[in-house]
């Protein structure tokens, strides 16, 4: 062979025979990404910049003037399910993904649809999404815009017409996988992960041409059954390294450790850092006989961006038990460390400790407590893990943690500002009673936790308070180097939503109060807040188009917690999600919306009190995590109290044994309820409504 390439960041050089040949690189406009941060007038990656410090330059709009920060323009969205999308802006063109995995691109000055892109998500998928049908971003790189769907497809559109230019399917789509997350665009690599854990899954990342959709590299981040031998995969080097730290059969229930969102590529290092889910069942004892760290569970691991090699990885909750997942934004800095500059990874997870790691090493440099979590007391400096309070595994009865799957910091993304020395991270207290499941037994297609979710809600107004008042948001300011809280901003409640941070001294956070906010950065004083109508949960971004500064958001409640949580307050169903685009002096205005709230459902026939307490059980088992633990709906999925169809008993099997509704997400349960058990559902929510009627 006499074929010699030479490869640069810009241009592929190939020698043949002595025959010079030039040409532009695959991944020549990844050069654009990685230089980023000199293009303050676009948002061009999911975090801003490959450091995803969610900061901008821009300053046309400041902490003096954001007073006269007012709506520019508003797209309509065609669902009321959660949105929680960072948009991204590319020379005058705003890309939204929407819920259901949809994108919209709009004119960036003044909102007019250029295309729109439906990937026709199948709507029985909406069973395998454990927390909303939701989507967090697209990648953009070279005129293309790539997308994730919910079913588990990567998908390459032309930026400029919306036109599919290719489709991979990146699952075992027979599997309970799903994509939430936003792909990320390394060198010509198009990195995407997955979710599904909570039903019994093996996690990986992935690596596919960005050109042809050609899968380049996998990582599995858990072993899987030793029987089968190696995967053939770049994780293969560390597979042995992994199965030491498991036992039993772990392979049966799938291991987790799904990357379901951070992917963040360190372009000084040429590293590529990924946050690892939670373990499946998320309880030890069931999953690895209670034993083993089971890597990489809750780990940083730093890959090979090229071939998907591992280098080094840092597992902040060795074992995890609790849905402690790393899986939470990973920010790039260089910060003062002993005296010196480190480039350093700077982390929120779930499990509540504030993580600054070395990025060449992945030592631990220190970890402190953000939010007031009581599983561990602290980190142990010299191994770098946690010390476990007694008991916090539930092995010896069950244990109410102060911040418990929902996390002290979920998905929605912090920000850092280099300006400030600041990390701004919606931070949340949501207390959880974690309860050994003695009953656990493997069901394909649902959650399978190891522990028992079926402790009743409390009934009584008193108790109710009480419970709300135990959950709290805040919106905390973090100093990194010192490790400690420099101010925050009480939200009261938490599922708050994701971060922007300016030079104009600016801190961007919408809220479930249904506003828009901003804040002085320096001190966290309320500058400015616009009436959303609707719960912000995803994260502003900034850009400039035609000298004039723009904040962007999105604007639609859901998630996780918005679905499953207990709201005890009667809601009507939200407004569809909105894209909202502000400017100084901006002259739009939101149409009225005045909610109405249907009113309970109360069917003329009785249950006795042991089938009523039977659906409660089958309730908690299959319904709660779209409907509202207790029945106790926020109305982004119907409130089944007062729903006509719990009226007449051959609707109710219509849809919840012969799944009338599947193509709006509401599949049949034949294959886990008998229609006696679905029939004990209607009586044990038919309670709850007489209940909300007598009030």
């Amino acid at each position: 062979m006499c074929i010699e390439r030479l490869l640069s960041a810009a241009t592929t050089t190939v020698l043949v025979c002595g025959f010079l040949f030039v040409g532009r690189a695959v991944h020549a406009d990844t050069d654009r990404l990685s230089h980023a941060a000199g293009e303050p007038q676009n948002w061009l990656t999911h975090g801003g910049t490959y450091d995803e410090q969610r900061y901008s330059t821009l300053r046309s709009i400041d902490a003096d003037n954001v007073a006269h920060l007012r709506l520019a323009w508003f797209y309509d969205l065609d669902t009321a399910r959660g949105q929680e999308s960072t948009p991204l802006e590319v020379d005058g063109t705003l890309y939204a993904t929407t819920a259901w995995s949809k994108v919209v691109a709009l004119d960036a000055a003044n909102g007019k649809l250029l295309w729109s892109y439906d990937p026709h998500v199948p709507g029985p998928t909406g069973l395998k999404a454990c927390c909303d049908v939701v989507n967090r971003g697209a990648a953009y790189d070279n005129g293309r815009i790539f997308l994730g769907t919910l079913d588990g497809r990567l998908i390459a559109l032309d930026a400029k017409t919306g036109h599919e230019l290719w489709s991979v399917v990146t699952v075992d789509q027979a599997k309970s996988y799903t994509i939430t997350g936003a792909p990320r665009v390394v060198r010509g690599k198009v990195i995407i992960g997955n979710g599904g854990a909570e039903y019994g899954l093996r996690g990986y990342v992935s690596a596919y041409s960005a050109v042809s959709g050609k899968l380049i590299w996998r990582f599995y981040t858990v072993p899987g059954d030793p029987a089968a031998g190696p995967d053939h995969a770049a994780s293969d080097n560390v597979l042995e390294k992994m199965r030491a730290t498991w036992f039993g059969d772990y392979w049966k229930y799938g291991g987790g450790g799904t990357v379901w969102d951070a992917i963040v590529y360190d372009s000084a290092l040429n590293q590529l850092y990924i946050g690892v889910g939670n373990g499946a069942p998320w309880n030890r004892r069931i999953r690895s006989e209670g034993k083993g760290d089971n890597l990489f569970l809750s780990s940083i691991v730093a890959l090979n961006p090229d071939t998907g090699k591992y280098i080094w990885h840092y597992q902040e909750t060795p074992g995890e038990s609790w849905d402690f997942t790393a899986s939470q934004q990973i920010t790039l800095a260089s910060i003062p460390v002993d005296g010196r500059p480190r480039e350093v990874i700077l982390h929120a997870p779930k499990n509540g400790f504030f993580y600054v790691i070395d990025r060449h090493t992945g030592a631990l440099l220190s970890a402190e407590k953000f939010a007031p979590v009581n599983w561990a007391s602290g980190i142990d400096k010299k191994t770098g893990r946690p010390i476990e309070a007694d008991n916090a595994r539930f092995t010896k009865g069950p244990f109410l943690a102060t911040s418990g799957a929902s996390g002290a910091h979920s998905w929605q993304p912090m920000a850092y500002s280099p300006a400030t020395g600041l990390v701004y991270i919606p931070a949340q207290m949501v207390p959880f009673l974690y309860v050994d499941d003695g009953a656990f037994s493997y069901q394909g297609g649902l959650w399978n936790l190891g522990v028992d979710l079926s402790t009743p809600v409390p009934s009584r107004p008193a108790d109710q308070a009480a419970m709300v008042k135990s959950q709290q948001g805040w919106l905390l300011a973090w100093n990194p180097v010192t490790q400690k809280e420099a101010w925050r901003v009480d939200h009261g409640a938490p599922w708050n939503g994701g971060v922007l941070a300016t030079a104009g001294d600016l801190i961007f956070q919408g809220a479930v109060d249904k506003q828009l906010h901003a804040y002085r950065a320096s001190d966290g004083r309320e500058l400015w807040k616009y009436a959303t109508q609707t719960a912000v949960i995803a994260p502003p971004i900034t850009y400039r188009v035609k000298g004039e500064q723009y904040i962007s958001v999105l604007a639609g409640n859901g998630g996780g917690y918005a679905l499953a949580m207990p709201s005890f307050e009667s809601a009507g169903p939200p407004p569809n999600g909105r894209v909202l685009v502000f400017k100084l002096d901006g002259g739009a205005t939101l149409p009225p919306f005045n909610p109405v709230v249907a009113q309970p459902q109360t069917p003329r026939e009785t249950w006795s009190a042991a089938i009523v307490e039977e659906g409660r059980k089958h309730y908690s088992r299959l319904c709660a995590g779209c409907h509202g633990f207790g029945t106790y709906s926020g109305g982004v999925i119907p409130d089944l109290r007062r729903s006509p169809v719990l009226l007449d008993k051959d609707a109710w099997n219509h849809v919840v044994i012969q799944g009338a509704l599947k193509d709006a997400g509401m599949v049949s349960f034949a294959k886990y309820l008998s229609a006696d058990e679905a029939e004990s559902i209607r009586g044990y929510i038919s309670s709850q409504a007489a209940n909300l009627g007598s009030r």
